[in-house]
């Protein structure tokens, strides 16, 4: 079943996430949340450990950080569209992504592990994504003292994961 969703008007999110906005475009979101993780594991399953542990700067996340980032933001967020879907009126607090990084210990898992986790919790996604109720999708939360709709938050999450899968592409797969 195909959700038709429009773009998420600016006032449905935070400045901060526009990009991410953006970036996840026209195309019906929840389609493209379906395919875009393929399309990650398949660049990156080919990579060896050695090439996983590579960052292109001393002080950037290697190839695995970069996987667990997008898994840890798309848990998070998902979290808070639950959360606004259930008209929980209590503000959610935001997260520190460095710190959250270095707890992770992402750079000590295989890769394989972190992409089939990453499917996993894609199909996680997808799964409450599609069963919302149609008069959720305007439902608003705080989270990081920014207002969100559910509808922003899902074009968030797929714009973050094409965003770190561009920045893999130009920065990190350039040089293994």
């Amino acid at each position: 079943m195909t959700i038709s969703l429009t773009v998420p008007d600016p006032s449905e999110y935070g400045a901060y996430y526009a990009d991410y906005v953006a970036e996840a475009g026209e195309i019906p979101v929840l389609d493209q949340l379906a395919v875009q993780v393929d399309d990650t594991v398949r660049l990156l399953q080919p990579l060896s450990e050695q090439q996983a542990g590579y960052r292109y700067a001393p002080d950037k996340w290697t190839v695995r950080e970069v996987v667990g980032h997008v898994i840890d933001t798309e848990r998070v967020f998902a979290g808070r569209a639950l959360h606004f879907a259930r008209r929980d009126p209590a503000p959610l607090p935001g997260f520190d992504q460095d710190p959250w990084v270095v707890e992770a210990r992402s750079d000590e898992r295989p890769l394989r592990s972190l992409l089939a986790e990453l499917e996993a919790v894609r199909r996680s996604t997808l799964a409450l994504f599609r069963n919302f109720p149609t008069d959720a999708w305007d439902s608003r939360g705080m989270a990081s003292g920014v207002e969100f709709t559910i509808r922003a938050v899902l074009f968030i999450i797929a714009g973050h994961e094409l965003h770190h899968r561009r920045v893999l592409e130009e920065k990190y797969l350039t040089g293994t």
